[in-house]
């Protein structure tokens, strides 16, 4: 995602907890003609995260688009352990609250900005094989949808990410283990394609996977017929496994 911002012009500081990642990611922008940094940055710490902006505006001046886009599973229950929880909640939710934190009052000041938060189809659906991950990014939707009501009228623009599966190291890792993971997996570089449009149009949701509307649709319309159907695809997923 970060290399198409680049070939839309953006100057881009690319920030991961693998100091390498976010090298070799902001290497290949510059060497393909844009401007980038990198930055080692867990942001699940909330004072990493603002010394992570300090850097951006130091660097390209103020921050037009914050992108929080960091997530990871666990395939835990209800019997997850504390820690596991834990890291979810900061790595997928409070990460989001965090960067908000330190962006929103230079772009209320400006009078212009924008939030994209990555959530996953899981947080308008849900991931049955994956209970910290689907509450944390129930709450990013949460966080995007009231972050949209409360600052759209004083020119702060949200976009929620919410697809499927797509082919990254994490999805990788999860093997067959989850169900939206392997859901009609997408390339990184059609996500993006998906996210600039949604953003040139200013459109809150942004879904790579069409099909998630429709489901999304199905459980608004009639709640119980969905739980109904969302158990049975759980029974076949892990009938599958067996």
């Amino acid at each position: 995602m970060s290399g198409r911002f680049a070939d839309e012009g953006a100057s881009v500081v690319v920030s991961d907890v693998v100091a390498d990642g976010a090298r070799a990611t902001a290497d290949e922008i510059t060497n393909q003609g844009g401007r980038a940094i990198a930055v080692e940055c867990d942001v699940g710490d909330a004072r990493q995260v603002e010394q992570l902006v300090a850097t951006a505006t130091d660097a390209f001046g103020p921050i037009d688009l914050f992108c929080s886009n960091a997530g990871i599973a666990s395939l835990g229950g209800v019997d997850a352990a504390d820690d596991v929880w834990e890291r979810a909640l900061a790595t997928n939710l409070l990460a989001h609250v965090y960067a908000v934190r330190a962006v929103l009052p230079a772009m209320l000041e400006r009078g212009e900005g924008y939030l994209l938060h990555t959530a996953s189809a899981a947080g308008l659906l849900t991931e049955v094989n994956d209970l910290p991950y689907s509450v944390t990014k129930h709450g990013v939707v949460g966080l995007a949808e009231w972050l949209a009501i409360t600052y759209g009228d004083r020119g702060i623009r949200v976009s929620c990410l919410c697809p499927q599966g797509v082919k990254t190291a994490m999805t990788a890792g999860l093997g067959d283990a989850s169900v939206l993971a392997n859901e009609g997996l997408l390339e990184p570089e059609d996500v993006a394609d998906s996210v600039v449009d949604a953003l040139h149009e200013e459109r809150f949701l942004v879904l790579p996977h069409p099909e998630v509307l429709e489901y999304f649709r199905r459980k608004a319309n009639d709640y119980d017929r969905w739980l109904r159907g969302m158990r049975r695809l759980r029974a076949r997923f892990a009938s599958d496994a067996t």
